[in-house]
């Protein structure tokens, strides 16, 4: 088996979609979260930073120069076809009308293919199911969920701010308009063990899902996350550790979804620990290594691939 093939990933799945390569515009459109400005919480979930989930954006520019400045830079250079997606915080969270205006913003450039939402469960109903329905005549549309994990207790813990029930009620409504959905799930959660990953896993194999973020927990600064690391509350999974763990979830998940990302992306300026976040190859080339050492693939473990 080719190691390419030996679990879904997410260029393969757009090359083979649109024909040639397809690359991401990541965008800051502006949006705060319901878990931040009092609506259901002030201090966010306990691991993001006041920048939210784009650290690497820059967020003085609107959104229509965001997107023209990449198609002026080199990255322009290195595809033909475009995702805008849509990054920070909380994407479907303002009124329809506002949703709409910055989703054109950013849908200025032929090139231009896709548009990803990245957003919360509990901001998901169905006016903005049937404005996202209208850009699928034209773009493939996706919404990115956290869940996170399906450990109610451990979503108490990190502040999710909503239920289990949420995210399955937000994906069956997404089901139902034909958008994609792809879970963010998070690895090495506060308390947490192979068997609160194991429930995660079955949790997302139980909805119909087309992609999935699987996401290591770092620590950085300005979050309660760091306030918890160097009280001695909080101890991050060492290198190995999260690596037996990827391959859990790839050898379990469904062998039918596309695997998004397999390791987060921490800012270097604001990470704190585990300093081995920052080799993203080490983690790419150790799954590969895995994989074909132990002749394992994608959904070899689901109940889905009997």
């Amino acid at each position: 088996m080719e190691d390419l093939k030996r679990y879904n990933r997410l260029n393969e799945y757009l090359k083979n979609k649109f024909g040639e390569r397809v690359l991401k515009i990541c965008i800051d459109g502006g949006f705060t979260c319901p878990n931040r400005d009092g609506t259901v919480g002030k201090l966010g979930c306990i691991f993001c930073s006041e920048r939210g989930s784009g650290e690497h954006i820059n967020t003085s520019e609107n959104i229509s120069m965001q997107v023209a400045n990449y198609f002026s830079s080199y990255k322009s250079s290195r595809a033909n076809k475009f995702i805008a997606y849509f990054q920070n915080f909380t994407n479907t969270y303002d009124t329809i009308e506002n949703l709409r205006k910055k989703y054109n913003s950013a849908l200025i450039d032929s090139r231009i293919v896709g548009l990803q939402i990245a957003t919360r469960p509990d901001c998901i109903n169905e006016n903005i199911c049937k404005l996202l329905k209208e850009y699928t005549a034209q773009y493939y549309v996706c919404v990115e969920l956290g869940l996170q994990t399906s450990n109610e207790t451990t979503s108490l813990l990190i502040n999710r701010g909503y239920s289990n029930s949420t995210f399955t009620n937000a994906v069956s409504l997404l089901n139902q308009y034909g958008i994609d959905v792809v879970a963010h799930i998070m690895v090495g959660l506060p308390n947490e063990d192979r068997n609160d990953l194991k429930n995660t896993v079955d949790f997302i194999n139980k909805h119909k899902i087309n992609g999935i973020k699987i996401h290591n927990v770092y620590v950085v600064e300005n979050t309660i996350l760091a306030d918890m690391y160097r009280k001695g509350d909080y101890i991050p999974m060492e290198f190995e550790e999260y690596l037996d763990s990827l391959i859990y979830v790839i050898t379990h998940i469904a062998p039918n979804i596309v695997i998004h990302r397999i390791s987060g992306d921490a800012p270097k300026d604001l990470l704190i620990a585990p300093k081995w976040n920052i080799h993203k190859k080490w983690i790419l080339n150790g799954l590969d290594k895995s994989l074909k050492e132990k002749n394992l693939y994608q959904g070899i473990y689901s109940e889905m691939s009997t």
